[in-house]
């Protein structure tokens, strides 16, 4: 009976001892899964702040959505975790006209930013002209001067004065690919930070009138050393993420857009992002947030569109807010958007209104079973 009892109690003293190294291991496990789940570093992103025509004030010579523009940049800047990077994907004034009206609002809006608190954050700002930097719009008649159509072509001289303001806000260690008679590249351009490569478009790049084309083509970009780029950075083995950056999309609205609304080049460029294992291109002047994520059945998998073009300026955007990639040390790429209902009109000030998550997701290469559902905004 006394060997019984002792048998029972060592049993209890192992059991106690297993349990005991069960919750030691457990709490290893989750200090690793913790360690391994660390956040290399982040970057945001966002475009299209402009006012519409009908909205300019003349005490907000920049044109920018000034309450929007201002707690957006206030509330990065006082993050506890801040991103080391943000992009400001293009439309950051209306202009789309002159070479003076592109002047007169880029010196204002770097004014206007001067003064915030996140000029002195130490986020480093990557400034991406989109469209109403560097094009035009007039109106085109067909051969017997009827059926006026108002589109928009190469702003001659834009290239210059976007340099004039924003390259100190573009990165100074960057790759540029060289300019050509027929093609400005001056503002396409690369760079590396930590394990990650970025490919920033110029999705405008200004190109000469010709016989062909009058008055310049918008939308053009040059494909080959894009295409080129990726795959370099995708063979170096320093770099394990690549994202692709521009003010126009090519998917919009889950469709391809060759059009004013994507990029003619999309055809040629999406293949080569797939086949390459891009993570994701980043991109706005929809004015709308959208995720979308087109699968390669071939691959397995497939490349992410991320419009974040709900940065203030009026339209379908239910929210104003940016979005946030994280690049964790797993290996993982997560993504997490942030955003206030907006007032109405589109400029009222809302500081009732909280910024919340709008959407979190990881970019997995898979297949993504978390479907960002656009209908839902927690909006009115």
């Amino acid at each position: 009976m006394k060997l019984t009892y002792t048998f029972a109690i060592l049993a209890l003293i192992i059991g106690f001892s297993s349990c005991g190294n069960q919750q030691k291991e457990t709490m290893a496990s989750e200090e690793k899964q913790e360690v391994r789940d660390s956040v290399i570093f982040s970057f945001s992103f966002m475009g299209c702040n402009r006012v519409d025509r009908g909205d300019v004030q003349d005490s907000v010579p920049s044109t920018a959505n000034k309450y929007v523009l201002e707690r957006i940049l206030a509330e990065m800047a006082q993050q506890e975790n801040k991103p080391e990077l943000f992009f400001f994907l293009g439309d950051l004034v209306l202009a789309e006209s002159t070479t003076e009206k592109l002047n007169h609002q880029l010196e204002a809006w770097v004014s206007l930013y001067d003064s915030t608190s996140f000029h002195n954050s130490g986020i480093e700002l990557v400034a991406v002209p989109g469209n109403h930097e560097m094009l035009y719009a007039r109106e085109v008649f067909d051969k017997n001067g009827k059926n006026g159509k108002w589109k928009e072509f190469p702003l001659a001289g834009s290239t210059d004065i976007w340099l004039n303001y924003m390259k100190e806000h573009m990165p100074k260690d960057r790759d540029t690919v060289a300019s050509t008679d027929t093609l400005d590249n001056r503002l396409t351009f690369s760079f590396i930070r930590h394990n990650v490569g970025f490919v920033v478009m110029n999705t405008d790049s200004y190109n000469p009138p010709n016989k062909k084309n009058p008055y310049g083509l918008e939308g053009m970009i040059p494909t080959d050393w894009i295409i080129q780029k990726i795959d370099e950075y995708k063979a170096n083995p320093n770099i394990d993420h690549v994202f692709v950056l521009g003010h126009k999309p090519y998917y919009v609205d889950g469709k391809p857009n060759t059009g004013h609304h994507g990029i003619p080049e999309g055809p040629i460029l999406w293949p080569a992002m797939e086949s390459a294992g891009v993570v994701a291109m980043l991109s706005a002047h929809l004015h709308d947030y959208q995720r979308l994520q087109p699968i390669n059945d071939s691959l397995g998998g497939g490349t992410y569109q991320v419009i974040a073009g709900n940065g203030g300026s009026s339209g379908t955007a239910p929210f104003f807010g940016y979005s946030t990639i994280s690049i964790m040390s797993s290996g993982a790429a997560v993504l997490h958007s942030v955003g206030f209902c907006k007032g109405d009109p589109y400029t009222t000030p809302v500081p009732e209104n909280a910024t919340t998550t709008r959407d979190s997701t990881q970019l997995t290469w898979a297949q993504n079973p978390d479907v960002f559902n656009q209908p839902y905004t927690g909006c009115d």
